[in-house]
C-alpha cells in the first residue's frame, strides 16, 4: 500500500485453526502466518465451538471468537452474518470471505462499505449431504459472492472457467499449496495401530459422503492385497449417518483401520510410511490431502473428477468415479509395484515447485492491494 502501510485483513468463513480438520481450515492455517510476515495485519474470526478461549493469537495472527451454533447447515450462516456485522464496526481494509456458503453475505458487507475478497474453494452444492434448500443457499452464495466481491480468488482453472462462463466475472487463480515436510524417523502411531511401513493404503479426509470411503473399502475388500491394510484417517465423533455406515462397513472387512482424527507428528508418520494414497472423492476444490500425500513422495490414485485431474498425475493413476472394479484393479497393480527413493523424491520436488505457499501468499496480497486501489 502507499507509504508502506499495513493491509488490515479480517478473515471469515472458516471454523478456526490450527489443527482443525477441513480444506479451508488447512488452507488458512498455512496462508495467514505468511501474509502476516508480508506485512498484513491479520485478524481471523473463529467459531466458538472450534476455538480455545485462551488462544488470542498464533504466529502473528489475532483471533476473534464469535458465537455460532454447532449445527451443520446453520453454523456457517449465523457465524458469517455476525462476523460481517463485526467487520462493519471494525472497518478492516479487506474482509476476506472463504467458500461460497459464507459468500452469501457479500452484498451485506459491500452495503456496509467494506472491500470484500471472496475465495471460491469449490462448488459445495455438489456435496452429497446437502438437500435441495441447502443447495439453493450455496448456489445463491456463489452467485452473490462472485458478482458483488471487490476481487475474486479461485483455487483451480476449472473453477475459473466456470465463474467466467456462469457469471461473466474474472478471477485470479491461486491454488492451495504444500509445505515440503521433513520425513519423520519415528513410528509411534504405526505401532499403536499395528501397521507395517509401506504396507498400507491411506485416505485422510473428513468422513463425509463425497469422499466415497465406502467405494474405497469395497475396492480394498475386492483387491485384498496380501499383507496390506487400509487406513482411514478422519474425525468419527459426530456420529452422523454416513459416519456410522463407514464404521459398520469397516468392521465387516478385515484389515481396515479407522484411526479417528490425527494431526501433528501422528499424521506425519502416517503419510510418510504409507505405501499408497487413494482419493476416491466425487467432489473437490483442489485436493489438499492429495497434495500433502505427494509432498511426502507418496504414490497417489484418484478419481477422475476435474479437480483431481488438475493435479496432473499420470493418466494410469486415475479411475472413473464410482467404478469400484477399476479402483480394485489399481490397488492390486500399485500394491505390487516398488517405488524407490528417487521416485518419491522426484514427486516431492515437483509438487513443492508447483504449489509453493510463499508464492501463494504474495499473490493473495496482490489481490488485496488490487481491491483497495480506487477505480479510475
Amino acid at each position: 500500500m502507499p507509504g508502506g502501510c499495513k493491509v488490515k485483513v479480517m478473515v471469515l468463513g472458516l471454523r478456526g485453526f490450527p489443527d482443525i480438520q477441513g480444506g479451508v481450515e488447512t488452507h488458512a492455517e498455512h496462508l495467514y502466518p505468511l501474509l502476516a510476515g508480508l506485512g498484513c495485519e491479520v485478524e481471523v474470526i473463529v467459531r466458538t465451538p472450534y476455538s480455545e478461549p485462551l488462544r488470542k493469537s498464533w504466529k502473528g495472527i489475532r483471533f476473534r471468537r464469535l458465537w455460532s451454533p454447532r449445527k451443520s447447515g446453520v453454523e456457517a450462516f449465523v457465524h458469517t452474518f455476525l462476523g460481517v456485522l463485526y467487520a462493519g464496526m471494525k472497518r478492516p481494509d479487506i474482509l476476506h470471505l472463504h467458500a461460497i456458503g459464507p459468500a452469501i453475505m457479500t452484498p451485506l458487507a459491500r452495503f456496509l462499505g467494506l472491500k470484500v475478497v471472496v475465495t471460491h474453494h469449490g462448488p459445495d452444492y455438489d456435496r452429497e449431504k446437502w438437500g435441495p434448500f441447502a443447495r439453493w443457499v450455496l448456489r445463491t452464495g456463489e452467485r452473490l459472492g462472485m458478482r458483488y466481491a471487490s476481487q475474486r480468488i479461485v483455487i483451480s482453472r476449472v473453477i475459473e472457467s466456470m465463474v467466467r462462463e456462469r457469471y461473466r466475472c474474472e478471477s485470479r487463480v491461486i491454488p492451495n499449496g504444500v509445505v515440503l515436510p521433513a520425513i519423520p524417523a519415528s513410528d509411534h502411531i504405526l505401532r499403536r495401530f499395528s501397521l507395517e511401513p509401506g504396507r498400507y493404503i491411506l485416505l485422510v479426509s473428513r468422513l463425509v459422503p463425497e469422499k466415497r470411503h465406502l467405494d474405497l473399502i469395497s475396492a480394498f475388500a475386492s483387491a485384498r492385497p496380501a499383507g496390506w491394510k487400509l487406513v482411514l484417517v478422519g474425525d468419527t465423533e459426530k456420529g452422523e449417518r454416513y459416519v456410522k455406515s463407514v464404521l459398520e462397513r469397516a468392521r465387516a472387512v478385515p484389515d481396515v483401520v479407522i484411526t479417528g482424527f490425527q494431526s501433528g507428528r501422528n499424521l506425519q508418520e502416517l503419510y510418510a510410511n504409507a505405501g499408497l494414497f487413494v482419493l476416491p472423492s466425487s467432489h473437490e476444490g483442489l485436493p489438499i490431502a492429495m497434495l500433502e500425500a505427494l509432498s511426502y513422495g507418496l504414490p497417489v490414485v484418484a478419481s477422475a473428477i476435474p479437480a483431481n485431474l488438475e493435479v496432473e498425475l499420470p493418466r494410469d493413476h486415475y479411475f472413473p468415479l464410482g467404478d469400484i472394479p477399476a479402483l480394485a484393479e489399481l490397488i492390486t497393480r500399485f500394491s505390487a509395484r516398488e517405488f524407490d527413493r528417487h521416485y518419491r523424491e522426484q514427486l516431492r520436488q515437483t509438487v513443492a515447485s508447483r504449489y509453493c505457499w510463499q508464492k501463494i501468499a504474495r499473490d493473495t496480497k496482490a489481490v488485496y492491494e488490487a481491491a483497495i486501489q480506487p477505480r479510475l
